[in-house]
């Protein structure tokens, strides 16, 4: 049996921490981020792991850093054998990092090196990736290059979403990591060094890449869409109102007659088919599926037709 002290902050690390209270280890103490502003109000509000650690009545700090003195005198306090980390998002200091006889372990929601940093999930989608999975590594101060513990890989569905695709992950990364505790504690485990070839990074999301640009190609639009579910939502403008493209896909057929004379300017809208709303873009088309007005529920895309405030739908623009 390990002592374990399990570091995580948000959605993404919960079924690790489910799973770890559920195991035959000892969960000594649980470290996620100070509660942060959030909503309109600003108000305080607690992370996931908080949540569920003061549900499971589980020894649990907060520090502001893990430099602190307070904080690593915590963490010394519980003689963890081994540092689980879930997307914590603070940096483990030398002192941290060789505290757990163990070692420190992290759960990265990518095939490392490929995505080492902080959104793994949505630039594998957006990069057309057709596979990723986790990866259980040694905990370096480089960003992600430890040496890996074990990996599984699984294929990315061709319409997943980016918040489909984090709670398969996540589920998955907790699995492995059930499988992976007591070959490491019995020293059966060789950590592999990653390769130098193939490393790539995945920068934090901004909201300014939700924009969409109709002048590039429908299958590169469909990824951003997929990638920027549920957030931060990919989104155009509509007669100078925002609004976000929650679902749409790529259009096999072609959007406009070869009889028709030219191809009409990126962004303009078609036509509706069937349940459909179809763009056209820098290269093929999309059929958009469900969309949201600011202000306003979703809608799919024949309420969102029928609703229409513009005089002819067809033949408008959309950015």
């Amino acid at each position: 049996m390990l002592r374990i002290v399990f570091a995580g902050t948000p959605e993404f690390a919960v079924p690790t921490l489910q799973a770890l209270a559920q195991s035959r280890h000892a969960l000594v103490g649980v470290l996620t981020q100070p509660d942060r502003p959030a909503g309109r109000g600003r108000a305080l509000r607690e992370s996931p792991i908080k949540h569920l650690a003061r549900q499971l009545e589980l020894p649990l700090a907060q520090p502001a850093a893990l430099s602190e003195p307070q904080a690593q005198a915590t963490l010394a306090g519980w003689a963890p054998d081994l540092l689980v980390v879930v997307a914590y998002g603070l940096i483990l200091p030398a002192a941290v990092l060789s505290l757990p006889r163990f070692g420190c372990i992290n759960i990265h929601a990518s095939l490392l090196p490929r995505w080492r940093g902080a959104a793994p999930i949505q630039r594998a989608l957006l990069a057309g990736d057709v596979v990723t999975g986790v990866t259980i590594m040694q905990i370096e101060p480089a960003l992600d290059a430890g040496p890996v513990l074990a990996q599984q890989r699984i294929p990315i569905d061709p319409d997943a979403t980016s918040g489909q695709l984090h709670e398969r992950l996540a589920q998955l990364g907790a699995t492995l990591l059930l499988a992976t505790l007591e070959p490491l504690r019995a020293g059966l485990l060789q950590p592999t060094p990653q390769a130098d070839q193939g490393v790539t990074y995945a920068a934090k999301i901004s909201k300014s890449e939700a924009q969409i640009g109709w002048g590039h190609a429908a299958v590169q639009i469909a990824r951003q869409i997929r990638a920027f579910n549920p957030w931060p939502v990919a989104e155009t403008l509509w007669q100078g109102q925002q609004l976000k493209i929650w679902e749409a896909r790529v259009l096999e057929e072609p959007a406009v007659p070869a009889a028709t004379a030219g191809v009409p300017p990126p962004g303009t809208i078609i036509g509706v088919a069937q349940n459909d709303l179809l763009v056209q873009c820098g290269q093929g088309a999309l059929a958009l599926t469900k969309l949201q007005l600011a202000g306003r529920r979703a809608v799919t895309a024949r309420e969102f037709a029928g609703a229409s405030t513009a005089p002819v739908l067809a033949g408008s623009r959309f950015g």
